[in-house]
């Protein structure tokens, strides 16, 4: 990373490397086998459990044959500049390239920040407020026209200043000095966006309203990734997305499939981090997830596109046998597995009723459906251990034995009025198993001490567009309780904590501050600490905001995830990569 007199940058890098490799970095995608035999992947490889964690399994550039992945459910979008889930922030990698990405190794090197779709890092004024990129000249879409500066500055217009678009993250949106800019589908003039200048084809020059110390990691994401205006089409982009990648889309049946091609028109001169490998990558959504894990022991389809590991029954058959135990990885991911209790809904409005809850429930067995201590370390702060900053503590101390402290959550009850208990209602995203098993935990757990509680199932595609990110839709339906997780957007704790705990980013849809916590003070930290370029100071904020967090007993932490991985024998190029939390979808191969 490059250092400047306004921005030490390159500390910034240093520290962030060596906090996440020191922590266990993240984990990783699926597999199957090359045949039905359950010991296929190991013996075929020589591999050992957890070797994707440190090192490219099955190293190979043998091109042909077609890569299948499967997903439980459907995506927010495909399209690169709409969506959250951080399975495609990576997926996405092979069809957009955004100004900068990671460098595409296991451990501590995969979390350098390396040039994209840019010629290098973005320079920093003095002051810190202005960004300046230069993208490399003939890179082409997959119809052959060249990407040009104007199609960055019309993506982060599209997605992050138009109410259309709702799925991704609105970091450009807050920080950009663009004034009341509405969006290029209300305002088709795209002068009119001062947030973003391009002197020239070449050249993109991001206008802050305050300095970001951070800046280089936020271009990271999928929404820098350039699109041509005249080929915009609204929600329906995600079905024709102009590919940069790779790869280029065949034809997309929105909510069934997703099928890629090779895009000749990709030059691998320009790119340094991705791979062509597969003739064709397939993807079925709405899968079911136990039948995924079947399907991926028989050898029928290679990842589950979701990386978050096996089901109950996959993993218990896994650990049991040695040899197929070899096949997998076990390494932290970045996401914490947690509850929101929203501060707007009844009685969750009163801080008691929320660390009654605290003290009620019963970690081991909201750890269970995780896959135990296997699955995940019990939580107790809202950043993991794999986010810079991170510092350990528990204000609710729940019994030696993490089973709850039914003492304290009946003190914590009749301090708000509820001696008694009351009723509540859970909600959870109804395709994810585990997610639904935990809920059902934490409802016996509250049941101990008078809680009755509801659980209330809704499709993850749009869970945040439509029912729990919709905060009209959580008031109306009483939703005190809300299953969620959460990995860093990129990994300081202003990546992880700002979007699920900044009230200032609390969203009539696509809400991500479920608990609709807006605590001025946890406002100010973070407009603090993206400001202090000194990398101590700031990640001595960053663990100031998480206390905070902690303190409004709105946040309660089920697991620090760990996730348990399959890796097969006819699945090349295989590693986790540290900044997504899964595989490096861009390098896989499949052996013929």
């Amino acid at each position: 990373m490059r250092k400047t007199n306004a921005l030490a940058l390159a500390a910034l890098g240093t520290a962030l490397t060596m906090g996440l490799a020191a922590c266990g970095g993240t984990a990783g995608g699926g597999g199957n086998t090359s045949s039905g035999d359950k010991g296929a992947g190991a013996a075929g490889s020589g591999a050992k459990h957890n070797d994707g964690y440190t090192k490219v399994v099955n190293a190979s550039d043998a091109k042909g044959g077609t890569l299948k992945f499967a997903l439980s459910d459907e995506p927010d979008s495909m399209d690169p500049g709409n969506t959250y889930y951080a399975w495609n922030w990576n997926f996405s990698r092979l069809y957009s390239r955004p100004l900068m990405t990671y460098a595409a190794a296991p451990g501590e090197a995969g979390l350098k920040l390396v040039p994209d779709l840019a010629e290098g890092p973005g320079v920093p004024s003095e002051d810190g407020k202005t960004w300046t990129y230069k993208i490399k000249k003939g890179i082409k879409y997959d119809d052959g026209t060249e990407v040009k500066a104007a199609d960055v500055k019309y993506a982060i217009a599209r997605s992050n200043f138009t109410s259309e678009l709702t799925d991704g993250p609105k970091y450009f949106a807050q920080y950009l000095d663009a004034g009341d800019y509405k969006g290029p589908y209300k305002d088709k003039n795209l002068d009119d966006f001062k947030g973003v200048e391009t002197p020239d084809d070449y050249t993109v020059v991001f206008k802050l309203k305050d300095p970001f110390a951070e800046f280089d990691f936020l271009t990271a994401n999928p929404q820098s990734a350039p699109v041509p205006q005249a080929k915009d089409t609204g929600l329906d982009y995600e079905k024709t997305v102009a590919s940069t990648g790779p790869y280029k889309i065949e034809s997309h049946e929105v909510g069934k499939q997703f099928n890629l091609v090779k895009n000749e028109n990709w030059d691998p001169a320009t790119d340094t981090t991705r791979k062509q490998l597969p003739d064709r990558i397939e993807v079925q959504f709405k899968q079911n997830a136990e039948d995924i894990d079947q399907r991926l022991l028989a050898g029928q389809i290679q990842v589950d596109l979701a990386g978050t590991g096996v089901q109950t029954a996959a993993r218990a058959k896994i650990v049991a046998d040695p040899k197929l135990k070899d096949s997998t990885d076990n390494p932290f991911t970045p996401f914490n597995r947690y509850a929101m209790m929203s501060t707007a809904v009844k009685p969750f409005d009163n801080i008691d009723c929320r660390k009654a809850v605290q003290y009620a429930t019963d970690k081991v067995a909201t750890q269970a459906p995780w896959g135990g201590p296997l699955g995940g370390e019990i939580g107790t702060t809202a950043m993991t251990p794999t986010t810079v900053g991170y510092k350990q503590f528990d204000l609710y101390p729940n019994g030696a034995d993490h089973k709850g402290d039914l003492a304290k959550a009946k003190e914590h009850l009749a301090a708000c009025g509820q001696p008694n208990g009351f009723t509540a209602n859970i909600a959870v995203r109804g395709d994810r198993t585990k997610e639904v098993q935990v809920a059902e935990a934490l409802q016996a757990s509250l049941d101990r001490v008078g809680i009755k509680a509801t659980i209330k199932k809704y499709p993850s595609g749009d869970w945040s567009a439509q029912y729990a990110g919709k905060p009209e839709f959580v008031h109306k339906n009483n939703l005190g309780i809300m299953i969620a997780g959460w990995g860093a957007d990129w990994p300081s704790g202003f990546g992880f904590l700002s979007q699920i705990v900044d009230g200032r980013f609390i969203k009539a849809s696509g809400n991500y501050n479920m608990m609709e916590l807006n605590d001025q003070s946890v406002n100010e930290l973070l407009d603090k600490g993206i400001q202090t370029t000194d990398t101590a100071a700031r990640n001595e904020i960053w663990a100031e905001v998480d206390k905070k967090v902690m303190e409004s007993a709105a946040f309660m932490s089920f697991v620090y995830e760990k996730t348990l991985i399959f890796r097969p024998a006819n699945l090349t190029n295989v590693y986790v990569h540290p900044a997504y939390g899964m595989y490096d979808y861009t390098w896989l191969g499949v052996k013929q």
